[in-house]
């Protein structure tokens, strides 16, 4: 279908790039594929693909400067497909731009997901900027124009601060947001790295906004990363 999401693949693997094609064209994808980092950019500026699926260890330069030189101009979501798990690394991606993280080996039910979740949240951003400003998720509606948020329809008040706070999940719904790019985003680069600044506010917002804060339906933790704000 000429009109179905195009997905480029950047991944040095073959056989991965055949488990990936096989994959996405099940659920009518169409796809583009490079082997290398260059070649990826030169596909992306030329086909301009919805979501690109990103492999880090890529032979002729790391996926983290893929990373940056596709936020320079391109919006759509990157996933990374990655045999680095550790932490640091999955940071490092978000913080350049990614939007999610996804740890070699993983299942095709997971990755479809995934993707569906990134163009979904891709379509909602866009919404959101052409003036579509009321978020809902279950019983949370967040109206970003008017500056109000509601649980199960009572009105929750919140300090200017963890409105930013929200905001910023919002604007980020069903992605995972790092510590670093949060106090950046609220607290302005002055802030260093006062990381227990977003941890005390998260703690408020969730006593405001959850019905158990220690279970958390809205406000959830990706340990170590970040924070998500759930979207389905």
């Amino acid at each position: 279908m000429d009109n179905a999401p195009l997905i480029l693949i950047i991944e040095d693997e073959r056989h991965i790039r055949n488990f990936l094609r096989s994959a996405l064209k099940t659920q009518s994808y169409r796809v583009l594929e490079a082997e290398k980092g260059r070649e990826g950019l030169s596909l992306a500026a030329s086909y301009v693909p919805d979501l690109v699926l990103l492999d880090l260890g890529l032979p002729d330069m790391d996926g983290i400067e893929v990373i940056k030189e596709l936020r320079v101009w391109f919006t759509a979501p990157i996933l990374i497909l990655s045999a680095r798990g550790q932490e640091r690394d999955k940071i490092a991606a978000l913080d350049a731009g990614a939007d999610d993280y996804l740890t070699k080996p993983f299942g095709v039910g997971e990755l479809l997901a995934r993707i569906r979740v990134a163009l979904r949240n891709r379509a909602r951003r866009e919404a959101t900027e052409g003036g579509g400003t009321v978020f809902t998720v279950g019983g949370l509606k967040v109206d970003l124009e008017a500056r109000r948020v509601f649980v199960d329809d009572q009105e929750v008040h919140l300090t200017p601060i963890e409105f930013k706070l929200l905001t910023v999940l919002v604007k980020n719904a069903g992605k995972v947001v790092t510590h670093m790019h949060l106090l950046r985003e609220v607290w302005g680069p002055a802030s260093g790295d006062q990381l227990h600044y977003v941890r005390i506010y998260m703690a408020g917002l969730r006593k405001k906004l959850e019905k158990d804060p220690a279970r958390p339906r809205y406000l959830l933790t990706e340990v170590g990363v970040g924070y998500r704000l759930a979207d389905e």
